[in-house]
């Protein structure tokens, strides 16, 4: 048996599967969007589910997730990447986590069990708070480099709605059910019109109610057409929440590209398909390592007392400038012997070689900094604990996930270190003579009182809050950090 848990924008489900994928209990809780507090949830229905006969546990999770590493690399409604979720429930419930993206686990149990059984190529989209993508090329999962398969986030409008992944248009801001709820609000409908409602409508020849499934079902026929023209697949499922919904309205917006068709049909697992791959999943990873020998262990192996392969960690040492992380980190470093880098340590050597620069150069020298502190990161021996000081706001989250993925840090914890913006102010002026020319000068000072108040922690790991107006508290650091991201050295 294993546990297979779906995590959703919505709802959080779990259940005991067998090894034909028979859902023999199950359990659901609200979801949240603190990941602190989906790991406390997700950990007590896993109490609850648990006995003697399960072997392993499996997780879907959305946004892009490297099943290969076990690691969450961005989350969109409800995002776990600032949490080491496979190893913390690992630790809490003592037995084997895989973690997938929930689309494919969705697709495992589509293929075994529903829909795709017998078909070789399939491309399936789930419809819920948003839509998340698969993709199997001759029954295996598409994964690229780590994660692939992110079909929500096909463009379907180059100037359309915001999207949670950065960009704009993505079809997930047209025809998930989020979106849904803003095509109803925008044609003045109330909140408690369902979609069956405005079926019913359409039906009764209300326009309004045809506009507003239209609005929600052609984005996604584009999006459609796309991964066919793309994967040529045998079907196209489509699942979640709603999934049968969508697929009825695509009834109003048939495929336009003769070349590109394809049979597009409702999943048959409803919301079971997403605890039953990820324990099916979890069954299979479990047996793999069971049968293989010594030699032939895969270094994924699921193991919840060790990994095969030790992983880097980084202690983000994290604060706007003035906040007296550079104090800390080298406080950290000193009692704690891993080696520091630090953005001003790679940064001032060319700024005084270079004779300095405007303010342009100083930020396009910083992200090149930044990029050469995880090369180095990445060159470091296997195990390695590095202190980087920086304030990480300055870049965008995704270009710290993607160094920390190329550079293999599994493991952070974050040191947040903050003062008033009127303190920070005037250290910054006390060290204006101090700096090499290149760095900003005193007009800069307004705006970094501005930035104080607005300036938030990552949030990305186990955080430690630093007041640094007061004295720094070392030896409660390092007895959290040795208690934490140094536990298992």
């Amino acid at each position: 048996m294993a546990i297979g848990i779906d995590i959703g924008g919505t709802n959080l489900r779990a259940a005991r599967i067998s090894g034909t994928g028979e859902i023999l209990d199950r359990i659901s809780e609200k979801s949240a969007p603190d990941p602190e507090l989906v790991l406390s949830r997700i950990a007590e229905m896993v109490r609850r589910l648990d006995s003697p006969e399960v072997a392993a546990i499996g997780i879907g999770v959305p946004g892009r997730v490297d099943a290969r590493l076990g690691a969450v690399l961005s989350g969109g409604y409800v995002n776990l990447a600032s949490i080491p979720l496979a190893q913390r429930l690992e630790s809490l419930a003592g037995k084997p986590v895989l973690i997938d993206n929930d689309c494919n686990m969705a697709l495992v149990a589509e293929m075994a069990l529903g829909a795709a059984r017998g078909r070789e190529s399939i491309v399936m989209f789930t419809i819920g708070t948003g839509i998340g993508g698969a993709v199997a090329l001759d029954r295996q999962i598409v994964r690229g480099k780590g994660t692939a398969g992110q079909l929500g986030h096909i463009t379907v409008d180059i100037s359309g709605e915001a999207c949670v992944c950065g960009r704009r248009g993505c079809v997930e801001t047209t025809s998930s059910g989020t979106a849904l709820g803003r095509h109803i609000a925008r044609a003045g409908l109330g909140p408690d019109v369902s979609v069956d409602q405005l079926f019913a409508r359409d039906a009764g020849g209300d326009t309004l109610a045809r506009g507003i499934l239209e609005a929600w079902a052609r984005p996604l026929r584009a999006a459609i057409d796309s991964a066919v023209a793309m994967f040529a697949p045998d079907l196209v499922l489509l699942g979640g929440g709603l999934g049968l919904a969508a697929h009825r309205a695509l009834a109003n917006a048939p495929a336009l590209a003769p070349w590109y068709q394809c049979p597009v049909e409702p999943a048959q697992l409803g919301d079971d398909a997403g605890v039953i791959g990820a324990g099916l999943q979890a069954l299979a990873a479990e047996a793999t390592v069971t049968q293989a020998s010594p030699v032939s262990l895969p270094s994924a192996r699921l193991d919840p007392g060790r990994r095969a392969v030790p992983t880097r960690r980084a202690v983000l040492v994290n604060g706007i400038p003035a906040s007296g992380k550079s104090t800390v980190s080298r406080g950290i470093a000193d009692r704690m012997g891993w080696p520091l880098l630090t953005l001003d340590t790679v940064k001032n050597p060319f700024l005084e070689a270079l004779g300095g620069g405007d303010r342009e150069f100083n930020r396009t020298l910083g992200r090149a900094s930044y990029e050469a502190i995880w090369s180095i990161v990445g060159e470091a021996p296997a195990g390695t604990t590095v202190i980087v000081d920086a304030w990480f706001g300055f870049q965008p989250r995704q270009v710290l996930e993607d160094h920390l993925r190329r550079a293999g840090v599994e493991q952070t914890a974050e040191i947040w270190c903050h003062a008033p913006g009127e303190v920070l102010a005037e250290r910054y002026r006390a060290r204006l003579d101090q700096r090499p020319a290149g760095h900003p000068g005193a007009a800069y000072i307004p705006e970094l009182i501005e930035l104080a108040k607005r300036a938030a922690p990552l949030r990305r790991g186990p955080l430690f809050d630093v007041d640094t107006t007061k004295p720094i508290a070392f030896d409660a650091i390092t007895q959290w950090l040795k208690a934490t991201i140094a536990a298992d050295t």
